[in-house]
């Protein structure tokens, strides 16, 4: 299993990069969404792999994190979504905003991704929710891959980078679940903290979900 290539940038097409690792070219598929974040052709490259294998296939799809390629395993398990439909939602949605549907039960968002259809996303949301708070708690264990500095790897630890918005939501579930608040409760009242406040760091989250939380009446 390829887990991580890092090299340089040889080729940009309309779903997919030629990553130069040692002289070894490889075709690496990858959302809308990454191929905009990624750097210019000759430069350093670093993405997250996920081997897909079939009789007849071999592809390789790359993401920036380790939190989007989980939620990209996670959605490839649901019956009606291959790799072409997991990378729409993941292109149209990016991780935390998959993670922060499910977790609201929001299938109308799964649905706005090219070529899903409404009772796939609804199925994703059904077949996901209970996993939803695992997988967003990831945010705070996982971070964004960086450019190789030196001599390509194939196989590396993930590269530190600035707190995301993902850690933050996963610090923040992990709090409300040291209060005794349940998974699914929690997820789904960072979600929506975290939806009506992106750039909100751990403590405001905390504090918003909290009164989302809150008995009403």
């Amino acid at each position: 299993m390829i887990g991580k290539l890092s090299g340089r940038l040889d080729h940009r097409a309309a779903d997919h990069v030629l990553i130069d690792v040692g002289g070894v070219g490889y075709i690496v598929h990858v959302s809308e969404r990454t191929l905009a974040a990624l750097p210019g052709v000759g430069e350093a490259i670093a993405l997250y792999t996920d081997l897909l294998v079939r009789e007849d296939l071999l592809q390789l799809y790359g993401f920036l994190t380790l939190l989007e390629r989980e939620w990209h395993r996670l959605l490839m398990s649901v019956q009606g979504i291959g790799a072409k439909a997991s990378m729409a939602i993941l292109g149209t949605l990016g991780a935390e905003g998959v993670g922060r549907a499910i977790a609201l039960g929001d299938w109308a968002a799964i649905k706005a991704a090219p070529g899903v259809g409404p009772k796939i996303a609804q199925r994703v949301v059904n077949e996901l929710k209970d996993k939803a708070p695992g997988v967003m708690a990831l945010g705070g264990t996982v971070q964004a891959t960086g450019p190789a500095p030196a001599a390509p790897a194939m196989v590396s630890a993930p590269v530190p980078g600035r707190v995301s918005s993902a850690s933050a939501q996963a610090e923040a579930l992990s709090a409300l679940g040291n209060l005794g608040y349940g998974p699914s409760e929690a997820a789904q009242a960072v979600a929506q903290a975290a939806g009506e406040a992106p750039e909100a760091e751990t403590p405001a989250l905390i504090r918003a979900a909290l009164k989302l939380l809150a008995p009403k009446g």
